[in-house]
């Protein structure tokens, strides 16, 4: 062997015996959150911690689940994005008193691991539909036909079947309770992280992340039609944070501040139209304008609801102008509680829409007292006389300057000279009072007392 070849196989072997010696290199474990209303927002965050986990070569995911529900195409669009998943993904429900109820079931369900926490829970999927609860089971019959007592609402029914397949596909591509999931979507029927493990809707329980890494390792999963073997010993863990884009989506994703946005947007406007110039209140009004339309395009809404706050915002403002001795003004009131109450209660799977007792009956509280304030404070205006103008005029009490005849004169009024004219000669010093104003003279007459005011 010649020195060269020997001296290149020793350095060869002592290279592997290097590479021998060396630990093996941590497991890595991305974990991300979900906090809060399944929306538009959620969704693409999910979509890129499922795609950053793919593209750096994590070995697991960890989704940290707590919603009360989201939107039926977003949700689709998150369930798709595990189901593809090219990374293990585990979806943990935490912490103790999360939920993964409605769209959350899904979520779960979807997961190559599904954990829970102590103390949460999961079900309760029944798809809303305009503010209506579950749907009537299909109508008994009688032998003959259907019972004509019983009605069957089959927009409704259609989107329940829906869902109920879409979560019986999930549970049946992950091995879980087909039935269970069936009957959370029917039945609205939701369970405990013990009784969850029990009949197979997840995996296990894990008191926190650690326990939780702890009690998959090792775990064996299908992942894109290949088995693997979880790694999550020991794992070192990057936090995958919403961007600030999507931040911004999720906070317009909310339908209370939709809500607020056109209460702002219509309070800024209404303020520069009564003060021209302002700048600031419109400015203001029209930003949050913008911004309450480009909330529409992230949630589902209803259209009727949204007009009918509309409408009565207007009659609130019409009650200013019309006597209609508080008519409109509760018109107002019914009108902007329905149309709040109406606006998200759209077919989804879980039901966004503005909570009746923390933000429609505040807002409506709010709405009536400031209402009243401006209502009474207007029509006291009204009822007084007026100061101003020509017709403030009338009544004002002077002074002659001049003596006042029938063709001439000067009156001295709230220190201004006026050209005037009586019936009767009034001479220069007496007092006079203004009995009308015509082409900007004044017609006066000698003031019955010495009162009044020059």
């Amino acid at each position: 062997m010649s020195p060269g070849l020997r001296t290149g196989l020793l350095a060869v072997l002592a290279a592997a015996a290097g590479l021998i010696g060396q630990p093996a290199a941590a497991a890595t474990v991305y974990v991300a959150g979900i906090d809060g209303p399944i929306s538009v927002a959620t969704a693409q965050h999910v979509e890129a911690a499922v795609e950053r986990a793919e593209d750096e070569g994590a070995d697991a995911l960890v989704l940290e689940l707590d919603t009360p529900g989201g939107v039926l195409d977003a949700t689709k669009d998150i369930v798709s994005s595990l189901l593809n998943a090219r990374v293990p993904v585990i979806v943990y429900v935490s912490p103790r008193g999360a939920w993964a109820a409605s769209a959350g079931t899904f979520i779960t369900m979807a997961a190559h691991v599904a954990a829970m926490s102590p103390g949460t829970s999961i079900g309760a999927a029944h798809p809303v539909f305009q503010g209506q609860g579950p749907t009537l089971p299909p109508p008994e019959r009688d032998g003959e036909g259907e019972d004509p007592e019983r009605r069957r609402d089959y927009m409704n029914e259609k989107i329940e079947n829906f869902t109920a397949a879409f979560i019986e596909s999930i549970a049946t591509e992950r091995g879980r309770n087909v039935k269970w999931a069936a009957e959370a979507v029917r039945d609205s029927v939701a369970i405990g992280p013990d009784a969850a493990v029990e009949m197979n809707v997840v995996d296990l329980v894990a008191a926190n992340l650690d326990d939780l890494l702890e009690q998959i390792h090792g775990r064996e999963v299908v992942v894109d039609g290949e088995k693997r073997v979880l790694d999550t010993a020991d794992a070192r863990r990057v936090e995958v944070e919403m961007t600030g884009r999507q931040r911004f989506l999720a906070f317009l994703a909310n339908p209370q501040v939709s809500a607020l946005l056109m209460l702002g947007a219509l309070a800024g406007l209404y303020m520069e139209v009564q003060s021209p110039g302002l700048i600031i209140p419109g400015a203001l009004g029209a930003s949050c304008l913008v911004l309450f339309l480009f909330s529409l395009q992230i949630i589902p809404f209803d259209w009727i609801g949204v007009l009918l706050m509309l409408v009565g915002l207007g009659l609130l403002v019409a009650e200013i102008f019309v006597t209609s001795f508080g008519l409109l003004f509760a018109a107002g009131l019914a009108c902007f509680a329905i149309g709040a109450y109406m606006s998200f209660r759209v077919p989804e799977v879980s039901d966004l829409a503005l909570p009746v007792t923390g933000f429609i009956l505040p807002v409506t509280a709010v709405l009536a007292v400031f209402g009243a304030i401006v209502v009474f404070g207007v029509s006291r205006s009204f009822a007084r006389p007026q100061y101003t103008g020509a017709e403030g005029l009338i009544g004002e009490r002077g002074v002659a300057a001049d003596d006042v005849s029938a063709t001439s004169g000067r009156v001295r009024v709230r220190g201004e000279l006026w050209a005037a004219r009586s019936e009767e000669p009034i001479p220069a010093g007496d007092r006079i009072e203004v009995t009308e104003l015509n082409n900007l003279v004044v017609s006066v007459r000698r003031a019955g007392d010495p009162g009044g005011s020059d």
